[in-house]
């Protein structure tokens, strides 16, 4: 089973994606976290990364293609994978579906979340991460604040301001996003398999309920 979270910086794909990771007990791959992964190693490739995102730019189809690939071929991704992040772009799309037809799997959903850019920036600029890679909690401090102001609820980590999470770096990443999402949307909708949920931060709906939602609509209808 792959599932792909389609959705702008901030529309919540991450949290959704795991509680779906959760429920049908495959693995949640998030490019973010494969990028922050070689940035922390602090060489050549993960400063080129850094530079790219640091600027809210996308990190270039063959160097992302590469590293997905390269998570895929992990033993936790034999039976099936929830895809957050990647693709990004309707070549990156291509090229997956090129790498998982040689071995003879295919992207079962594609599932967006489309929420308005105002509401994305609200989320952001309040966000809240847990450092832990074990843990990696995402906070907001005035829709989901921890119990403890700046300590993860889970583990305890004193929680962080994520380098990107700033209103010049995500109005640049918005941009980026609306320019070349039309064509990624399109790609899933003409192979028909695009669930698209429309988002309000300001509804009584949790990221749980959301999660249910897409499950039941994904076992129902995107698994015949």
């Amino acid at each position: 089973m792959i599932i792909i979270m389609l959705g702008a910086p901030g529309s919540g794909k991450g949290t959704v994606g795991s509680l779906l990771s959760g429920m049908f007990n495959i693995t949640h791959i998030s490019s973010g976290e494969i990028f922050r992964s070689y940035i922390k190693k602090h060489d050549e490739l993960g400063e080129k990364i850094r530079s790219y995102i640091n600027k809210g730019s996308l990190v270039p189809d063959e160097l992302a293609n590469t590293l997905v690939e390269k998570r895929l071929q992990e033993k936790d991704a034999a039976d099936g994978v929830i895809l957050d992040g990647y693709p990004r772009t309707r070549a990156q799309a291509a090229e997956l579906d090129r790498l998982l037809v040689l071995s003879g799997k295919k992207v079962n959903s594609a599932v967006n979340l489309t929420i308005s850019d105002e509401e994305i920036i609200e989320r952001i600029i309040n966000r809240r991460t847990c450092p832990n890679p074990d843990c990696r909690e995402i906070y907001n401090t005035k829709f989901k604040p921890p119990k403890v102001e700046s300590l993860c609820d889970k583990c305890g980590c004193a929680l962080i301001i994520r380098d990107d999470d700033n209103l010049e770096i995500i109005t640049e990443r918005l941009s980026n996003y609306h320019n070349i999402s039309k064509e990624l949307i399109t790609y899933y909708e003409q192979k028909d398999i695009l669930y698209s949920v429309k988002l309000n931060t300001y509804s009584n709906k949790t990221a749980a309920d959301i999660a249910e939602d897409v499950k039941k609509y994904l076992t129902e209808s995107a698994f015949h």
